[in-house]
């Protein structure tokens, strides 16, 4: 069996190839200074729509990676309420769902403070507030007492994918960890980020949540490469899109001799695309200004605003009038007068596919 990175004498000494990094790296710094100067740009309703976007996205895709599929209504009223944006519709969450978001924010918004045993012991506990993983019981806020390893497969039949250093290493393992993480300074905070994901990762201190802890370790160090609290692209998003090869490279380079290249090269690839990817979320929240801006005169009731709003920051699945009698409330009959007046009023329109129900869906505006 091939060793693991952290049972080599030079552990946790990482090298790599500066020459297969930098080009990416490069374009990366690149698009983060266009992306918040292109934010910036904009007015303040409009960025900080843009914000709870992108932070809504980073807690659902993040905990999705895990196999836990969040509420996003609970999850976008948790974080507004949080940041103090108002909106029609927000819903109260779940403890579960507050304590992911409290974690995220901790980590994004109080990105310069120094990351201490305690506090990463505080995210520990809000991401279990109950003190157990689904069926199973497990110690929260503090370190691990058992074994960890990652398997798969039936019982009796397990592979085992990665073991974890012992128990009893992971408190000066984690030490090491912490200062290296408050006092290096040297490393571009984009590899910074990209180094602490890997080490946290392999460290895996706690009985569960490593990987959603390592995420926000990593969006930590991106808003200070950043020097903003501002999100304005997520990158658990995109890794969720790429979760079969984040595995793959991470299995490859637990058995290295402290060469990370690969892993860089993947991360800072991953997030590259994730910057690409958050133009078309910035796009949605113009169209959502432009919308609105282009009905300022018009008139709807709460319902339909709800609805409307719902549609535009991206709706799940089909809207028929059962879901939005659901949604909004209210009897069907009164769904249907809501959809009639705004088919009327040219903002809806029944989808072409015909079938049993009928889906509608929203006219695009046609700018001058």
């Amino acid at each position: 069996m091939a060793k693991y990175i952290y049972e080599y004498n030079n552990w946790p000494q990482f090298t790599w190839n500066d020459k297969s990094i930098n080009v990416i790296l490069g374009k990366v710094r690149h698009l983060q200074g266009k992306i918040l100067g292109q934010m910036n740009a904009l007015g303040f309703s409009i960025r900080e729509e843009a914000i709870l976007n992108n932070l809504t996205l980073d807690v659902l895709k993040s905990s999705e990676i895990e196999g836990e599929k969040l509420n996003y209504d609970q999850v976008r009223s948790s974080i507004a309420r949080r940041l103090g944006i108002e909106y029609a519709g927000m819903i109260y969450a779940d403890r579960n769902v507050e304590g992911v978001v409290e974690m995220m924010l901790d980590a994004t918004q109080n990105f310069n403070k120094k990351l201490i045993e305690e506090r990463l012991f505080g995210w520990h506990a809000a991401l279990f507030p109950t003190g157990w993983s689904g069926m199973y019981k497990i110690d929260t806020g503090c370190y691990r007492t058992g074994e960890m390893q990652v398997v798969s497969g039936a019982m009796g039949k397990e592979k085992i994918h990665f073991q974890a250093p012992p128990p009893k290493v992971v408190k000066n393992e984690m030490k090491v960890f912490l200062s290296w993480f408050n006092k290096e300074n040297t490393i571009d905070l984009v590899i910074k980020s990209a180094i602490a994901h890997f080490w946290f990762i392999i460290i895996h201190p706690f009985d569960d949540g490593n990987g959603r802890i390592a995420r926000a370790i990593s969006d930590m160090l991106l808003a200070r490469s950043d020097n903003s609290s501002q999100r304005f692209y997520s990158l658990s998003s995109q890794i969720l899109t790429e979760r079969k090869k984040y595995y793959e490279v991470l299995k490859e380079v637990q058995h290295s001799k402290g060469d990370i290249t690969l892993w860089l090269e993947w991360f800072l690839n991953c997030l590259y695309r994730a910057l690409i990817n958050s133009e078309s979320t910035t796009q949605k929240v113009l169209n959502k200004a432009d919308f609105w801006d282009y009905h300022k005169e018009t008139e709807f009731n709460s319902r339909q605003r709800l609805i409307l709003n719902k549609l535009l920051d991206g709706f799940n699945g089909k809207l028929q009038s059962s879901k939005w009698a659901k949604i909004a409330k209210c009897s069907p009959d009164t769904a249907l007068r809501d959809i009639k007046d705004l088919i009327e009023k040219g903002i809806l329109k029944q989808e072409e596919s015909g079938g049993r129900s009928t889906n509608y869906e929203l006219i695009q505006i046609k700018k001058d």
